[in-house]
């Protein structure tokens, strides 16, 4: 059902209906979705704006136009990010892509807010380090993260970070050689226009958000981090390593 009164673009949830039905089998064998036209009169709208939401799935990399063609489904793989004991970036992705790399977009000390705090187990302003950064697979970005850790137990772990690229290896240098997932708590949201321009995608996106507490050996809280994924480009598997 369209909302015309909901203050967001017709062509925008166009776009969601036709990510929806294309999961459902609106598009041929072939991967080619029906005309224009015929999907004008199958959500009621006209055809600029069936053309509108068309050409930001194409700019996401849902769909492709072949001229004299149509217009046709990509069928690129999700890939499969497991959420397990121990989540890995590079290490969960696996052989499913040749290269990855994580970079960071910036980072600073900041008093933590509210959930940060509560997450971490320290007292409301405490000061923190948050870190910004971005995951890419064969050179395509996948998610964005934000990461926060007590500025008190891990002074310099930005500078770590920017020199190993890894969260991993810098929590290794500030004396952290193993750490577990202790919870991640998984949502669905139509992306931010930050997401937009980071992870190259098109307005009304979708992204699956992990909001994830790490802990040391001992148990102790060591990072807190808010994960948004393409959600074209993955899938997350909750994995049971103790079944």
């Amino acid at each position: 059902m369209l909302e015309r009164k909901s203050g967001v673009a017709l062509w925008r949830q166009i776009a969601d209906l036709i990510r929806s039905d294309i999961a459902s089998g609106v598009a041929g064998q072939d991967g080619r979705l029906p005309p224009e036209m015929q999907l004008a009169k199958r959500y009621g709208v006209n055809r600029h704006t069936v053309r509108a939401a068309i050409g930001a799935l194409e700019q996401e990399g849902v769909l492709r136009s072949e001229q004299g063609r149509g217009t046709f489904v990509r069928r690129r793989k999700r890939l499969t990010y497991p959420i397990r004991k121990r989540t890995r970036f590079s290490a969960g992705l696996g052989s499913q892509a040749a290269s990855t790399r994580t970079r960071l977009l910036e980072s600073g000390p900041e008093a933590a807010p509210e959930p940060v705090a509560e997450a971490l187990g320290l007292a409301a302003g405490s000061q923190v380090i948050r870190l910004e950064t971005v995951s890419e697979a064969d050179g395509v970005p996948v998610s964005r993260a934000t990461s926060w850790f007590d500025a008190q137990r891990f002074a310099g772990i930005d500078r770590a970070f920017e020199e190993h690229a890894s969260i991993t290896r810098a929590l290794a240098s500030c004396g952290v050689e193993d750490y577990v997932r202790a919870s991640t708590i998984i949502e669905a949201r139509h992306a931010s226009a930050e997401d937009i321009e980071l992870l190259r995608l098109s307005a009304g996106a979708i992204v699956l958000v992990t909001r994830a507490v790490n802990t040391a050996a001992e148990g102790r809280p060591i990072q807190y981090s808010e994960t948004r994924f393409a959600a074209d480009r993955v899938e997350l598997r909750i994995e049971n390593e103790d079944a």
